[in-house]
């Protein structure tokens, strides 16, 4: 069987940058920060977390399903937020899915959290009002019916399945979407991921995990924009956020066959398990990861211009990232970018958002800033601290790793 080549052909994504890519796009090269107060629910005066990065209401956008009626029902924001960045994707790629190309639509587009907010609210209301949960309270928790309600929106009628490794879960439903294609399952491939966790009790319990950002009694009092500083000295924690973010891969003859326009492709990409800890990263098998991306990309280390790293801002993780990357990449490692500086953590979107920025950037021959930066004498790299860089890039080498130790990475090639 021939194994058919990935190629993106849409995106678009909403972050705590904004609701419109465009504006985003320009915010990151300005090295703007999306982080501000957290105001998704009242804060106790000893709640310990006060900073987050929070999404734009997108409540005026001219999109049926985002009618007050859908929204009434389908309430948790997983759903709006989710359904809009694909409807937008598609409309980028120029794809209309019709009755004939709807057996050959699949969708891979996940979360991490889900719509667990429901399934709180309705609790809350049980036990303090003792009203039953409204009928669409458990639907809205189900993880999987985020790809449904996708498949419902855009007639979608290929394989479905939602491929969730926390973290990772964003890069993950495109490497899942790749093999759909390759064995020629199917044609084209809703990816992506979406993740609302700026819910009360998960905001809590990353504190209690000691993962979210904490400052030292000293730098309570600073802006919020320099809390999210990955790779450097003075790193405290991520900070939690909101987003969205959509890629369509099609086939490279489907795609020609529709005048689809692309310039870049997913050349290659690895997937291992640490079965080491349940979020402690493991150095070897994030190396492998990688290594496992570039055999199959069919490149080199020397072959890859830029890296866009996973790079939470926690003192572990980023110091075994850092030394993953220099486990395979000899001498001097590539300049590298952390967008969680400018976005936070957004949990399973975080690595669907920073692939979007990665491909816009090699479109663009530019790295984008890592900000907030100090350098840590036991992580040398250069994580492009000065401001936005022009570079051109043929490939580019994205990481992303979750809770479980779910590691995934990604090759991305220019192509002409």
């Amino acid at each position: 069987m021939e194994w058919k080549q990935a190629v993106i052909v849409g995106y678009d994504a909403i972050s705590p940058l904004g609701s419109n890519l465009s504006a985003q796009w320009q915010a990151a090269l300005a090295g703007r920060s999306g982080i501000g107060p957290l105001t998704r629910f009242p804060l106790r005066e000893d709640f310990p977390v006060r900073i987050a990065g929070q999404l734009p209401d997108i409540d005026h956008e001219p999109y049926p399903f985002l009618s007050a009626r859908h929204q009434a029902a389908w309430h948790s924001p997983v759903f709006k937020y989710g359904m809009l960045s694909v409807a937008r994707a598609l409309e980028r790629s120029g794809i209309a899915i019709s009755a004939t190309l709807a057996p050959r639509v699949a969708v891979t587009y996940s979360s991490a959290v889900g719509g667990l907010d429901a399934v709180l609210a309705s609790d809350r209301k049980l036990q303090a009002e003792h009203r039953l949960p409204h009928p669409y309270a458990n639907p809205n928790a189900c993880i999987n019916m985020i790809g449904g309600k996708i498949a419902i929106q855009t007639g979608a009628k290929g394989p479905i399945l939602s491929t969730i490794t926390a973290c990772a879960t964003g890069l993950t439903s495109m490497l899942v979407g790749a093999m759909l294609l390759a064995q020629n399952r199917a044609d084209v491939v809703i990816c992506g991921a979406v993740d609302c966790a700026l819910v009360e009790p998960i905001v809590a319990g990353f504190y209690t995990m000691n993962g979210v950002y904490n400052p030292k009694k000293d730098m309570k009092d600073e802006p919020p924009a320099l809390a999210s500083r990955p790779f450097s000295l003075d790193r405290r924690g991520f900070v939690i956020s909101e987003g969205a973010g959509a890629i369509i891969l099609a086939t490279r003859e489907f795609a020609a066959a529709h005048g689809l326009h692309y310039t870049i492709e997913l050349a290659g990409w690895g997937m291992t398990s640490d079965a080491h800890h349940f979020v402690m990263p493991s150095r070897d098998t994030i190396s492998q990861c990688m290594t496992d991306a570039l055999i199959d990309a069919g490149v080199t280390a020397a072959d890859i211009a830029a890296i866009n790293a996973h790079a939470t801002s926690t003192r572990v993780g980023d110091q075994v990232e850092f030394d993953a990357l220099k486990a395979v990449f000899p001498g001097t490692l590539p300049p590298i970018s952390a967008n969680k500086s400018l976005i936070g953590h957004a949990m399973g979107a975080s690595s669907a958002i920073e692939t979007i920025f990665a491909l816009r950037g090699m479109e663009e021959n530019v790295v984008l800033p890592t900000i907030n930066y100090q350098p840590d004498p036991e992580i040398e790299l250069d994580c492009v601290a000065e401001g936005k860089r022009t570079l051109s890039q043929e490939h580019v080498l994205k990481n992303a790793f979750g809770f479980g130790g779910c590691n995934a990475c990604a090759v991305l090639r220019k192509v002409a």
